[in-house]
């Protein structure tokens, strides 16, 4: 079981972060910490014309936690703010309630499924997502956009 929830692409996306360090003048940042485990992680981001348009993290979890914040590196430039609340939607709803993975750009996550059976789990798979969704939303109210 435990041999499932560090799989060998979990463990390659988690020692493959990409876009690790910091934005010198974001438009949002955030930082997400779980109390369980320890793990932190901290977000800034871009938005123009209405998408992410540069990212930059970092990333201080386990590898689950590494390896979701290294799926949303590789495909957040580009994606709008409803893309990014509905993966995180997606990804609680697949931890939480057994639902599927999150489909599109962000289809990686599938390798996470795992995690549903750690629920300790959760709480480090899920910072990226929340830090991400509070930087959107810091990054919205100092540009002016309604969420």
């Amino acid at each position: 079981m435990i041999d499932d929830l560090y799989n060998d692409r979990i463990l390659d996306l988690a020692g493959n972060i990409p876009r690790i360090g910091r934005l010198d003048a974001p438009d949002g940042s955030a930082r997400a910490h779980s109390k369980l485990c320890g793990s932190t992680v901290t977000v800034d981001l871009k938005l123009t014309d209405g998408v992410v348009s540069d990212f930059a993290h970092e990333v201080r979890a386990c590898a689950l936690g590494q390896a979701s914040s290294s799926v949303m590196a590789r495909h957040i430039v580009g994606a709008t703010p409803a893309e990014l609340r509905e993966v995180r939607e997606a990804m609680q709803n697949m931890l939480k309630a057994g639902g599927p993975s999150p489909e599109g750009r962000f289809e990686e996550l599938r390798y996470l499924e795992p995690v549903r059976e750690h629920k300790a789990r959760h709480a480090s798979t899920m910072l990226t997502f929340d830090a991400v969704v509070e930087a959107l939303e810091k990054a919205e109210a100092k540009i002016g956009v309604a969420a």
